[in-house]
């Protein structure tokens, strides 16, 4: 499988589906911190020039928007802000070519404005749900893919990521994705065989329904 990570620069997502044997990039406007398969271009341009190619550029691609002020814990600064639309905005015009240019898409986001601007996520995760004992609600928007079951539920609920002190690094570090995730996402949606499985199961329940 062909598969592209949005807006990724630390390459914990791409490492992920490397290992699972895919064909992995990810895709940033700063450099990645490990070596690898990296476009460091607008996320945007690179999905234009995928749909110049023949068919669909790529079978999955998964995507990591900024939240910064899309997230509710930023509504005492950009509530009702122009700031916050244009991200919105922004964000729905990725969703959109992303579709375009992928049959199977996934789109993460802590929760926000997304669900009330548009529509609610397909499911919520925790990382405590896959080996990590830490909150954090993360919504994930799915196309044409199954949701994400939880590999590993562990005790402990710290709210690390909030409790950071101030420093250079913080917005980064708060934005880092989890390892257990990534590993879930690779495992359950890293091969044609996987998708096609949990497509045909899907359909089996709906019809016995």
């Amino acid at each position: 499988m062909r598969v592209l990570v949005a807006c990724e620069y630390s390459a914990t997502v791409r490492s992920a589906f490397d290992r699972a044997g895919c064909d992995a990039w990810s895709c940033d406007l700063i450099m990645c911190e490990k070596l690898g398969k990296h476009y460091r271009m607008d996320i945007m341009s690179l999905l234009d020039k995928s749909l110049m190619l023949p068919g669909k550029g790529w079978d999955l691609i998964i995507a990591h928007p900024p939240c910064q002020f899309l997230a509710v814990s930023g509504n005492r600064w950009y509530a009702g802000t122009e700031k916050r639309q244009k991200a919105f905005e922004w964000t729905m015009n990725l969703w959109e070519k992303m579709k375009a240019s992928a049959d199977h898409v996934a789109m993460e986001n802590p929760v926000g404005v997304i669900s009330s601007l548009w529509r609610p996520p397909d499911q919520y995760i925790q990382p405590w749900q896959f080996g990590h004992g830490e909150t954090k609600k993360t919504g994930l928007w799915l196309h044409n893919l199954p949701k994400l079951q939880p590999t590993n539920i562990v005790s402990g609920r710290q709210e690390r990521v909030w409790r950071m002190g101030p420093s250079p690094e913080r917005a980064k570090e708060r934005a880092r994705f989890y390892t257990g995730i990534a590993d879930a996402m690779a495992e359950q949606w890293g091969s044609y065989e996987i998708l096609s499985r949990k497509n045909t199961e899907h359909k089996q329940i709906q019809i016995n329904l």
